[in-house]
């Protein structure tokens, strides 16, 4: 027993001492090492916008705001005076999406589109004029007419059409091949008829898009893109002796 003893603390006293100096070369290799000043301040925890894929590649319009942590892949289309905001996931691997004039897709809203529909629709996914989608809902190869709106966390399955001047309550479900009829109320799960909208709820949908588009205005005069062209510029004043 004494001379197992006395070969494991030799055994452990090796181990140690190598550990040692390993950390110091490290130590010592890591002082070695001197950053240049020059070298850039990149940050991969981002993430990109916008994604192509295949012959595919995302469209945004000049004026259309889509909030920097936003992911469009493949067969997207946003078109002007549109928003997209914070969050949103717009993936068209599989069909076109397409986001008209003055609607908004708001925060962490997931919009898909399939193959093919099994209602015979089509399977693309259309976000027509003046429409509203409430935040963290899903929409999948569906069509939404112009002036609707789409409560938050509703859910539009494959095939499902929200005909003009409708509204979807907030957290309903609309199965596939299911139609909302023009100027009416639906809401449930899965969702139902519930009454007819009047005039003046009629005339406060485009109101609201409207609404939503100034405000996404005021954050797109906020949003500069990124660069690093700045770094260049540091390094002209630095040369031409101008304080920075």
């Amino acid at each position: 027993m004494a001379t197992l003893g006395r070969l494991s603390r030799r055994v452990i006293a090796t181990t140690l001492s190598g550990h040692l100096i390993r950390r110091s070369l490290a130590t010592e290799a890591q002082a070695a090492i001197k950053e240049s000043p020059d070298r850039v301040k990149w940050d991969y925890r981002g993430q990109r916008k916008l994604i192509p894929l295949g012959q595919w590649a995302p469209k945004v319009a000049v004026d259309a705001y889509v909030a920097p942590n936003v992911v469009l892949a493949g067969q997207v289309t946003v078109y002007d005076g549109a928003s997209v905001w914070n969050g949103a996931v717009l993936r068209g691997d599989l069909n076109k999406i397409t986001v008209g004039f003055c609607s908004s897709i708001q925060e962490k809203c997931v919009v898909h589109a399939a193959w093919s529909s099994p209602t015979g629709l089509p399977a693309e996914t259309l976000v027509d004029r003046y429409v509203t989608v409430g935040a963290y809902s899903l929409l999948r190869s569906c069509t939404i007419e112009p002036e609707c709106i789409i409560g938050q966390h509703s859910i539009l399955m494959e095939g499902s059409l929200v005909e003009t001047n409708s509204i979807l309550e907030a957290g309903s479900v609309l199965p596939p091949g299911r139609r909302i009829p023009s100027g009416e109320l639906w809401a449930g799960n899965p969702a139902r008829f519930v009454r007819t909208l009047t005039g003046e709820e009629i005339k406060e949908i485009p109101k609201l898009a409207t609404a939503i588009n100034d405000l996404a205005n005021a954050h797109h005069s906020e949003f500069l893109p990124y660069s690093t062209v700045y770094l260049e510029v540091e390094k002209l004043k630095k040369s031409f002796g101008i304080s920075i």
